[in-house]
This record gives C-alpha cells, structure tokens and sequence, in this order.
C-alpha cells in the first residue's frame, strides 16, 4: 500500500472512495464534511439519512466508519468517520486513530483500492495539526502492515481486496508539511 500527500480539495480526487470527516449526526456540516454533501449533491445526505432512520438512530459513534454513494463526487463511495473533537484533559488519541483503522476496514470491505483521506478533526474539532499528522500516518501505515498480512493468507482474494494507494487530501500548506513531517519521522 502506497500512502500519498496532496494538498487540494478533497471533492476533487478520481479514487474509488472519499473520506469524510463527518460530523455524527451524518447530515452535513461545516470544513470537509460540509464541501463533501455540498459538492456530492442530494443522494449522500439522503443516504445518511436512512442511515440514521435504521442503523445510527443517535448518530455515528465517534471512531466509527460507514459507506454511501459518492453521489456527484468523482469517487464511487463516501466512507464517513466522526472524529473526536480534541481535549486537553482526556487522551482521545486512540478514537481519533480508530476513525483512520475503521475506514480503512470500511474501505477493505468495498474492495477500494484508492482512498483519499482528510485530516480528521484538525480543524473545527481543534486537534494540533503535528499530532493529528501523527497519529494519521501511523495508523495508516500500521493498518496497512495489518492488511498485507492479512492478503498473504488469503491469496486467492488478492486482485479484489488490496488497496493500493491511501492518499492524505490536505487542503492548506501547513497541514501537508505536517503530514509530510510525519510521513517522514515514520519512515516512508
């Protein structure tokens, strides 16, 4: 698996799914979430709409991935995650690398094989973009080795579940040199 930087917009990325950085409710919201229903149209919000009418009636838990369409987006899916808003007096640390893992899954099971991930809760939910970038690429490169385990005892089920590239979307310049550090302290 081939983890890549950009800095863009996420809405724009050809990869078969996008990661939101949701907010629970799953019905739209500010930053990515926000640009993802706007630009996707229609078909995503009512999807999560019916998501919260059967399977998510109090809303997505928090470390917590769904699918839906992609709707107008360039992308097959949407893979929504509600990341932690971040705390000076609880580690939350571990949901916010739960929401990168449960993505992942969620992507696994689509049989992905390009996903473009935003910096979850790094922006209006307050996290410090170093850590955030941090705990980003570790799980991303952790649940990558997992993955690659994984594929070599089940061979024959290769060509349709390997996800190729995980490729961070990071919208300004400060935020993708942080990834890009990171990235770099992690070996990659």
């Amino acid at each position: 698996m081939r983890i890549t930087l950009v800095q863009g917009d996420i809405t724009e990325q050809r990869v078969d799914a996008v990661v939101n950085a949701a907010n629970p409710s799953l019905l739209g919201g500010g930053g990515v979430d926000g640009a993802i229903h706007r630009r996707g149209g229609p078909a995503i919000l009512a999807e999560c709409r019916r998501l919260r009418a059967t399977r998510y009636p109090d809303g997505l838990p928090v470390g917590r991935a769904v699918a839906t369409t992609a709707g107008e987006l360039p992308a097959r899916w949407v893979i929504h995650t509600a990341g932690p808003v971040h705390s000076t007096r609880e580690d939350r640390s571990a949901l916010l690398a739960s929401c990168y893992r449960e993505a992942l899954r969620v992507a696994g099971e689509l049989g992905a094989a390009t996903v473009a991930l935003p910096a979850v809760s790094a922006g209006i939910y307050g996290w410090p973009v170093d850590d955030a970038a941090r705990i980003a690429v570790s799980t991303v490169r952790a649940a990558g080795a997992e993955l690659e385990t994984a594929l070599e005892t089940a061979l024959e089920t290769v060509a349709e579940t390997a996800l190729e590239e995980v490729r961070f979307v990071l919208f300004t310049a400060d935020v993708h040199a942080a990834f890009a550090r990171a990235l770099k302290d992690a070996g990659g």
